[in-house]
């Protein structure tokens, strides 16, 4: 494996050079497909669907397979605490922090003034807010309980994987020495697992083709142009609190640039893009974070949960929704009224990150449970969620890859050497295995852990 990374990265064999710039053709001939030919770009969809179910079959996999590794290669518990519990605390404020933002810009620009609510929008809203039932805190906590241990790797369901993978974890931490071989096990399942996405890969621009035709064979322009307000607005906020808001925490915090990170991260940004889930970058942010010197207990902590409870995309665009939506109606809600359905919205959607969709469901189902009167207005933004669910998707990935790093520097899980040289391309990531080289044992020693830790390890 050694040599073959060592080939890749002399540039001799790494044929993933094609796979990007062909998913790029493939968006731009979607696109023109689904403005010159609708009816058949639309019978397209399922071909974008089949991509992404293929990306969301492996989300259970490799989450159970990192966090495993994570907390079983970890000798103390008290460390998996300490970072679990630094997290939840960061993406709640970051959480609330976006939801801020999303209520100052949505306030500012007031941007459903002045529409008016067509009949079959009305009913297109009424059939979004059927699909986007509220879940009660008692139903939401139960879900989390898998039927079997086992259900919960084969049903898909984040958080149920999540509980496993801890509990797991857990468990081989316990076991000290012997669940050594279980590890070494769970490292080479982890291997298969990512080497299998790497295949799936290679289906990318087929997949995207197949999204954005018929997105934009059954949306077409016109439907768009009296809502380029909201979609501007809604763009422009994201990438001002990507930009401004991570970037000065990530900069005085960590003292990395956004950019640099951003750019290190350009094949997934450009992967969400072109299917509008930021699930489908999910295996690879774990493995890219590695590659960039953010321990293995960090990552494995870290990103799966933040893809559950960071939601700053998510609760910038509710915030947003909602107020377009009241004034569109000429029912403008006081702010009062705004924070408290809002921050209803955004503990709903707690584990529907990256699912395309999941954020106009979560609107539609905490306007029917808090002011059904305007569920009629979820219609008006149907035609255009998809392309707004891509900048939630990437702000939402944005500030995973923030979280990541920051809790890695904040726990003294990073190794700043090995983040320099990645950054500034000294280091290129193993595009044909998705597994780093220095990363290829069950249980490798942490060159960010503290002495005792890794000789113990």
């Amino acid at each position: 494996m050694m040599s073959s990374a060592a080939e890749v990265r002399a540039g001799g064999r790494d044929r993933t050079r094609y796979l990007y710039p062909a998913v790029v053709a493939a968006v731009v001939a979607g696109i023109v497909v689904g403005l010159a030919a609708p009816g058949v770009a639309v019978e397209l969809k399922p071909v974008g669907t089949g991509f992404v179910n293929l990306i969301k079959m492996m989300i259970s996999p490799v989450i159970f397979c990192t966090i495993v590794l994570g907390i079983g290669s970890v000798t103390k518990a008290a460390k998996v605490g300490r970072v679990g519990g630094l997290a939840l605390g960061y993406f709640l404020a970051m959480s609330t922090v976006a939801l801020g933002i999303g209520l100052l810009v949505g306030n500012l620009i007031e941007p459903g003034a002045g529409l008016h609510l067509t009949g079959a929008l009305a009913k297109s809203g009424h059939a979004q807010a059927a699909a986007g039932e509220a879940v009660g805190t008692a139903d939401f906590l139960l879900g989390i309980v898998p039927t079997t241990l086992f259900s919960a790797l084969t049903e898909g369901k984040v958080l149920q994987t999540l509980l496993v993978a801890l509990l797991a974890g857990f468990a081989l931490q316990a076991m000290g020495a012997a669940g050594a071989p279980v590890l070494r096990g769970v490292g080479h399942l982890q291997k298969l697992v990512f080497r299998i996405m790497a295949m799936i890969m290679w289906l990318a621009p087929v997949g995207a083709f197949g999204a954005i035709a018929a997105v934009v064979g059954a949306t077409g322009t016109a439907a768009l142009k009296s809502l380029a307000m909201i979609m501007a607005g809604f763009y422009l906020t994201c990438a001002l609190f990507v930009a401004v808001v991570l970037g000065l925490l990530l900069r005085l915090a960590a003292g990395v640039s956004i950019f640099a990170l951003l750019r290190y991260l350009g094949r997934e940004f450009l992967l969400i893009l072109s299917t509008s889930s930021s699930e489908s970058a999910l295996p690879r942010l774990i493995a890219k974070m590695e590659h960039l010197g953010v321990s293995r207990p960090v990552v494995g902590i870290t990103v799966p949960t933040g893809y559950s409870f960071n939601l700053d995309g998510t609760a910038i665009y509710l915030t947003m929704a909602s107020i377009f939506v009241s004034e569109a109606l000429d029912r403008p809600m006081p702010l009062g009224q705004q924070l408290s359905l809002l921050v209803f919205m955004v503990i709903a959607s707690k584990g529907a990150a990256g699912v395309t969709g999941a954020g106009l469901a979560t609107l539609a189902g905490g306007l029917q449970s808090h002011r059904p009167e305007l569920v009629d207005g979820v219609g008006l933004i149907v035609g255009i969620d998809r392309f707004m669910s891509e900048a939630r998707a990437l702000t939402n990935f944005a500030g995973n890859a923030v979280a990541t790093v920051l809790i890695g520097h904040w726990t003294g899980g990073l190794d700043r050497d090995r983040l320099t040289r990645v950054l500034a391309g000294g280091l290129p990531f193993d595009e044909t295995t998705l597994v780093d080289a220095h990363a290829g044992t069950a249980v490798p020693p942490q060159p960010d852990a503290p002495a005792a830790e890794r000789t113990s390890a």
